[in-house]
């Protein structure tokens, strides 16, 4: 079984904003599989798609982004999901909007959702996508800029990473993530 976890914040006034990037990936995957409807638990929505490869459980914490790992620690030991079996798709101020990079393991680079999760999993060894969300610009703050929307100028390429993140997804309920990495780093 593997688990595909997008971090975001809950509620309509954050739908759009640059924070929630990995709720707008596995609401894209949701559709992509014909996934059942939405379920409850541990505070955070999840949804599981069987697949001819195993069966794959798509998840958004309700947590708000800065606590997402006390929603996705009880589900995955309720699934009983190692932590090799996961990825975390989350925005990435230093990529530029349109970029994605893959990574099997790394630092929380100052995102606050990730710094929950790594807490909460007691390591940092698991697999990510980064979806590039660019950096504020003048006077703008970070908590400020993250929860901002993204330009009409961004949209295209946003969506495009969107797109691009939903097939790596796609491709890893297939093939091993290394080997995924390694085809959706290349650009």
């Amino acid at each position: 079984m593997k688990m595909i976890i997008g971090l975001g914040n809950p509620g309509k006034q954050y739908e759009m904003t640059r924070h929630n990037v990995g709720f707008q990936v596995i609401d894209r995957l949701v559709d992509h599989f014909a996934a059942p409807a939405m379920q409850t638990k541990f505070n955070g929505l999840y949804t599981t798609v069987h697949r001819p490869e195993g069966k794959v459980v798509l998840v958004k914490p309700l947590t708000y982004m800065n606590l997402s790992g006390e929603c996705i620690r009880p589900l995955m030991d309720y699934f009983d999901v190692a932590v090799e079996d996961i990825v975390v798709i989350y925005d990435d101020l230093d990529l530029v909007p349109g970029k994605i990079r893959l990574r099997q393991k790394g630092s929380a680079g100052g995102h606050n959702g990730m710094k929950s999760l790594i807490a909460h999993l007691g390591t940092s060894d698991f697999n990510r996508i980064r979806i590039g969300i660019g950096r504020p610009i003048g006077q703008m703050r970070v908590p400020d800029f993250v929860l901002s929307t993204f330009s009409k100028e961004e949209m295209p390429v946003v969506s495009e990473s969107i797109e691009k993140s939903v097939q790596a997804c796609q491709s890893w309920t297939e093939r091993p993530f290394l080997e995924v990495m390694n085809n959706y780093n290349g650009g």
